[in-house]
């Protein structure tokens, strides 16, 4: 009859229509799960880390680079500032300009979830210790170092004519590794004597730490950071007179007591007992040992396409959780 014909179909709608409500749900739950597997890519930020005697002001040289790396690049770009630019890169210790820029990181939103650092002469070195020393700090993936003095300095280097000069040149020829001139004056927190080591790994107050060089005080977790880096620039100018000797922009150096024979960074103890990691990541096919010509960080722009722009490209997928420093727990955009 009519009647049943009418109940059937309704009752075959509702059977229909809890089926869908139940795809619905599964198929949500598949789509939720195909989400978390699929990976959308996102440009990852940089920061960018000026040298001596530099500052970040817009109209300046570190400001220009920053806008080009990020014009060529295609990723966000910042170059952070750490006190106010030129004078304190010459008398605020490292350890203080690396606690500053911890922080700052730490309150950069952009940063969260993890970021690219590009270094130029004394800044790889406060890049260092934002990779080494910073608890709680986002991630660093990749970390391009333009001339870094990484295994330190042996001549000193002198700032130039002026007052504000006078004042540096005269502090540089006092003791190097007393406490005063090791709390006023920030090379001399990486400036190593090779007639001098005894000395440099008692009194120097930043480098020896950052390389994990003082015997029984070397710090895993330092290491456990430097080696979390997905990819690691040395870039080597040929023409460096800053840099001296320049292969410290490889972590070569001089042996202890003398000047005149050159150390490669794999025949250094910190590599062959790899005090830091640098051999690991070596291993893993993550560093890359790059020499251009030129003088101290004068890049040519062929090279920076080569060199820097596509370690600053490098995508990141938004299921790979990044996780906390100190806390191991997921970072919160």
């Amino acid at each position: 009859t009519t009647k049943t014909i009418k109940h059937k179909r309704q009752t075959q709608l509702s059977r229909f229509a809890l089926e869908m409500k139940g795809f619905k749900r599964s198929g949500l739950a598949v789509a939720v799960a195909f989400l978390a597997l699929v990976q959308v890519s996102v440009s990852v930020p940089f920061i960018l880390l000026h040298g001596i005697s530099a500052d970040c002001s817009h109209d300046g040289k570190n400001a220009n680079f920053t806008q080009l790396l990020t014009k060529l690049s295609g990723s966000p770009g910042f170059c952070l500032e750490v006190g106010d630019g030129k004078r304190d890169s010459w008398f605020m210790p490292l350890t203080k300009q690396a606690e500053i820029a911890c922080e700052k990181v730490k309150q950069m939103k952009e940063l969260r979830q993890g970021y690219n650092i590009v270094g130029r002469s004394q800044g790889n070195l406060v890049a260092r210790g934002l990779i080494e020393f910073c608890d709680g700090g986002p991630p660093v993936h990749n970390y391009i170092s333009l001339a870094g003095p990484h295994a330190g300095i042996s001549s000193v280097p002198m700032c130039g004519s002026g007052l504000f000069c006078k004042i540096v040149d005269d502090l540089i020829k006092a003791d190097i590794y007393s406490d005063f001139i090791q709390d006023h004056l920030a090379p001399s927190g990486y400036i190593k004597i090779p007639t001098e080591m005894a000395k440099y790994l008692k009194s120097s107050k930043y480098l020896p730490k950052l390389n994990n060089e003082i015997p029984d005080h070397r710090n895993s977790t330092y290491k456990d950071r430097f080696t979390s880096l997905h990819n690691l620039v040395l870039v080597k100018f040929e023409d460096d007179k800053v840099i001296v000797p320049k292969d410290s922009s490889w972590f070569g150096f001089y042996p202890e007591g003398e000047f005149e024979h050159l150390l490669s960074a794999k025949e250094t103890k910190l590599y062959t007992e790899d005090w830091i990691g640098l051999k690991a990541l070596d291993a893993a096919g993550k560093v890359k040992f790059v020499s251009v010509a030129g003088e101290h960080i004068r890049m040519a722009i062929p090279d920076v396409v080569k060199y820097v722009v596509p370690y600053l490209q490098n995508q990141t997928s938004s299921s790979e959780q990044s996780l906390n420093r100190k806390t191991k727990e997921p970072l919160r955009p």
